[in-house]
Formats: C-alpha cells, sequence, structure tokens
C-alpha cells in the first residue's frame, strides 16, 4: 500500500521533497500538496508529475489561514505522515493537526522556540515528529555526529575539545556592497541574524548574539566568512554539552557580507521589530538568483589518546540538479533531502515522540537514498 503524504506548504522545498520522495528509495507514495494558494499547489503539481513515470497519485488542497477546514481533516485522516514546509511560526498549528489525527510530522525549521514548542506536544505521542530535519539544522548536525563519533573511536577518546559546524546558502557571484542573492526564505536569514545563536564554551550550553566571531575559512581554495547565526546548532549544544568543550553553528558567507548586515543592523538599532526592519532593507537592496551552491564544512578537533593534535573534517558543495528531468535549486534538493530520509525513517520504523538531529543513526541517515544522491561525495578542504 502506497504511503500517504500530505506536504504542508508547496512552495521551492514542499515541492522538491515531494519530488525526492516520488523519484528515489523504495516507498511508493501519494502526495497531497496543500498551500493557502491555489496557484501554488497546482504549480508543485505540475513541477512534480511533468516527466516523471512514477506511480502514484498527486492531489492538491487549499490551507485555511488559520485553524482547520472539513477537506482537510478528511485529508488528515487518509494520510500516514505530514511534512511541513511552512514558516517555522506555523510548526506548532501544523504539528498539533499530526497529533489529532495521529500522524508522523517532519519540520524543518530553525526556530528555537516553536521547535520547544513542537518537542513538548510531541511528548507523548504514538507516532514519530522529526524536527528541524533540513539542511541547517539538519544534514549539518547528524554529519557532526558522525564526525564525532568518528573521532572519538579513532583516537580512542571521549570527547573533544572542538566542533564546527558552517553551512552556506550562496549565488554563484555577489556585488558589492552587500555580496549576497537570496537563495531562501528573506525573513529566515534576516531571522537567523537577529535573534542569538546556541553554543557551547567550556563544556557549557550558552548563548551568544548573532553576526559575532567572524573568522576566514577556506574551503577547496575558495575564501569565505564565517558568524554566529540563530538555530543551525539543533539540539547539538544540549546533546554534547560535557563532551566537546567548544561547538557552534556559523553561517558562511563571501568576504564582506556580515560588515554590511552589521551595518544595517548598527543603524536600526535596538528597535522591536529589528527582524522586520533588517528583512524590508535586505529586499530593497538584494537581488533573489535562482543558480546557487550550497557550501557545507564541519570538523572536530582536540587531542587523541597520546596526546597528539587531530582533526577529521568533510566539506561539501552542491549545486544545482536534475531529477526526472525537473531541475532543483541547491538550497532545494539539499534541504529536502534531509526531510525525504526523516520520513522514510518514520514510515519504516515505530519510532514515537520527538527525534532529535542528535538522536538519528548518522551512517544510515548519509548512506540513505535521498542524501546520498543529493550531496554525493565530499570535497578536500582545509582551513586558513
Amino acid at each position: 500500500m502506497n504511503k500517504r503524504v500530505l506536504v504542508a506548504g508547496s512552495g521551492g522545498i514542499g515541492r522538491a521533497v515531494g519530488l525526492l520522495l516520488r523519484e528515489l528509495g523504495s516507498i511508493d507514495v501519494d502526495l497531497v500538496l496543500t498551500d493557502a494558494h491555489a496557484s501554488q499547489t497546482e504549480s508543485a503539481a505540475g513541477f512534480i508529475c511533468a516527466a516523471s513515470e512514477a506511480r502514484g497519485c498527486v492531489d492538491t488542497l487549499t490551507l485555511p489561514l488559520d485553524g482547520s477546514a472539513p477537506e482537510l481533516d478528511k485529508a488528515l485522516a487518509a494520510s500516514h505522515i505530514v511534512l511541513d514546509c511552512l514558516p517555522g511560526s506555523q510548526a506548532p498549528r501544523v504539528a498539533r493537526w499530526a497529533l489529532e489525527h495521529g500522524l508522523h510530522y517532519v519540520n524543518l525549521t530553525e526556530y528555537v522556540a516553536e521547535t520547544k514548542q513542537v518537542m513538548a506536544l510531541a511528548r507523548d505521542a504514538q507516532t514519530g515528529f522529526a524536527l528541524q530535519a533540513g539542511l541547517a539544522p539538519g544534514f549539518i548536525n547528524v554529519l557532526g555526529m558522525q564526525l564525532f563519533g568518528r573521532f572519538c573511536q579513532r583516537f580512542g577518546v571521549d570527547g573533544a575539545d572542538t566542533l564546527k559546524m558552517r553551512v552556506g546558502a550562496l549565488t554563484r557571484n555577489a556585488e558589492a556592497p552587500h555580496f549576497y542573492g537570496f537563495t531562501w526564505s528573506p525573513v529566515g536569514v534576516a531571522t537567523e541574524y537577529v535573534k542569538p545563536a546556541e553554543v557551547v564554551r567550556d563544556f557549557k550550553k550558552v548563548e551568544c548574539p548573532s553576526l559575532e566571531q567572524v573568522e576566514t575559512l577556506l574551503i577547496d581554495d575558495m575564501q569565505y566568512e564565517e558568524a554566529t547565526t540563530s538555530g543551525g546548532a539543533a539540539d547539538l549544544p544540549e546533546a554534547l554539552a560535557g563532551r566537546v568543550r567548544d561547538l557552534d553553528y556559523k553561517t558562511l558567507r563571501y568576504p564582506g557580507h556580515w560588515a554590511w548586515a552589521r551595518q544595517q543592523l548598527a543603524e536600526i538599532g535596538a528597535a522591536p521589530d529589528r527582524i522586520e526592519q533588517l528583512q524590508d532593507r535586505m529586499l530593497a537592496q538584494i537581488p533573489h538568483l535562482d543558480d546557487d551552491v550550497v557550501v557545507i564544512y564541519a570538523a572536530v578537533e582536540g587531542p587523541d589518546r597520546d596526546g597528539r593534535r587531530q582533526r577529521l573534517d568533510r566539506a561539501y558543495r552542491v549545486y544545482p540538479e536534475t531529477f526526472a528531468g525537473r531541475t532543483l535549486k541547491a538550497i532545494q534538493s539539499t534541504t529536502a533531502a534531509g526531510m525525504a530520509e526523516c520520513a522514510r525513517l518514520l514510515l519504516t520504523t515505530d519510532i514515537r515522540g520527538p527525534l532529535l538531529q542528535s538522536q538519528l543513526d548518522p551512517e544510515d541517515y548519509m548512506h540513505g537514498p535521498y542524501v546520498s544522491a543529493v550531496y554525493g561525495r565530499p570535497l578536500s578542504h582545509k582551513k586558513l
């Protein structure tokens, strides 16, 4: 029997995860594509079905702006899982749908407060709730856990000095003064630039301001700048506190962008609507582009059991890719692949309650049909 998958939000990521689920892996799916805008669901259905020979239905449904509706309740009652591709502020609402109808649930959001709300809702659930399952948070955290486990095993230790996780969703080219182009949600970018970041310092989880600790990084001989941002560390600050002296997630940008962004926030000041003001400034000056690249780097470093300094690291660079004749932007495929792997896990096992990134089996995840197809092999890399 096909697994019926309701996709909440049929924008770039919603249609990408629908495409990957139909075209890769061994799970046969029927899709219900939903969105507040009927034109969006019709467009997504056309995108997924064009040039596809995959079996399974692709239906569409318009979401109410608030609450639920009889048509939505009927679709939920007939589904096995909800994939939440709506803005992070909607996560508790969509999670309640899954809880009320006894469905599995997967989301993507980097929003910390909403994630904690969903965790509380799902604590005693009889189905699985996989949280923060995209790229960052998501893939980068599983990669970090994989490297940490391998580091401890290879060098005969139980901890490390540092765990670094870095991701940049970038355009291929960038111009002054901002050295940036939008490849994903502007409100998501503005939010992660303003809200504080959770990190580990001296073995303890703490908060630090975003857009701090700007450093230079070389990946495969290309130079980037990294800075702290909110949300990308997922639950690793809690999972590895006491075992890693310093742990953090930072966003990668081309040199010059962080100076520009910090100047914008300095001019805005301590206004209560800093996120909205920053978003407005960015939208007025920064273009949207489709020709993107996602750059990923993670490293674990510390002494081995003999006291010698060691490091394990991995880097990836992902460009737009074609599946079943349809091209996905790099940010679409990298985000959707992690969500699809978590959906596979929930649909084929008996996981119940919250499922966090630190709890996933890194080897199963990294070799799964969706992640392996999108990310491929890591690059060579080095630190400046």
